[in-house]
């Protein structure tokens, strides 16, 4: 069942988004050559608890135990931080956050790109950012699921990369993961139609090469199975009456 938030809903909804976003935007200054991914993860628990006076959502959900996934070059998503992963020049990271306030879940990712990365990783990096607004482009009331995914495939594939299949995005509200599903490739026309009210995720996975994935021994981290450089930017939307709010949208985007 996809529960509609009403307009009283966003109203707190939005304050969790704006959280989310900032905190995105905070941890610029920590993403560096030297750093490591565990320390970066503390700080953006640190901003969510002490200065947002929220909870990081990640932490204990399916036995998690951090406010963030760092997912760093050929890692596509759900990587976990740790001590021992040091950031170099031209690493490209992407570190996806989620935050509750109101009891109101936001959930978004961004690329940090930093020192000298090579031109095919901006690129990938810049395609992937384009997928994700190609997608939310196709979100107004009367629109479906498919319009989205074929959109951001259609953008993808046209620039020589792939859409990664085996993860998508979802619905979002009082609980991390609702209906419907929305998935990154498809056929325009095709799934459920957008409703105002509807809340959700939208999270293309774009890989440098192919779509393949595989997991890791931790049973969180998923790479690349040809080892190739992933990328990934997500935001939280809401259906609105004539097109979509992006509620963790962040001040640079504006």
């Amino acid at each position: 069942m996809i529960s509609l938030k009403s307009e009283a809903d966003l109203v707190l909804y939005r304050e969790a988004g704006r959280i989310a976003a900032e905190v995105l935007t905070l941890l610029k200054a920590e993403v560096k050559p030297g750093a490591n991914t565990y320390d970066i993860a503390k700080t953006a628990e640190d901003l969510i608890v002490k200065k947002f006076n929220a909870i990081p959502s990640s932490i204990g959900q399916y036995g998690f135990q951090f406010a963030l996934n760092s997912s760093v070059n050929h890692v596509v998503c759900h990587g976990v931080p740790s001590r021992k992963e040091i950031l170099k020049d031209g690493d490209i990271v992407n570190l996806d956050v989620t935050v509750k306030k109101n009891g109101w879940i936001a959930d978004t990712s961004r690329m940090y790109l930093f020192g000298n990365p090579s031109e095919d990783a901006k690129k990938l990096c810049q395609v992937a950012y384009e997928c994700l607004y190609k997608g939310i482009a196709k979100v107004k009331p009367g629109n479906t699921v498919g319009d989205i995914g074929h959109a951001i495939e259609k953008h993808a594939t046209r620039n020589g990369f792939s859409v990664v299949r085996d993860y998508c995005g979802h619905g979002i509200g009082r609980k991390m993961h609702e209906s419907p599903e929305i998935a990154h490739y498809g056929k325009a026309g095709r799934g459920v139609v957008l409703k105002k009210g509807m809340t959700f995720t939208i999270e293309p996975m774009i890989n440098q090469g192919s779509p393949m994935i595989e997991h890791l021994a931790d049973d969180w981290t998923v790479v690349t199975k040809d080892r190739k450089l992933s990328a990934q930017w997500e935001h939280t939307i809401a259906v609105t009456d004539n097109g979509c709010e992006i509620l963790t949208l962040r001040d640079e985007e504006r």
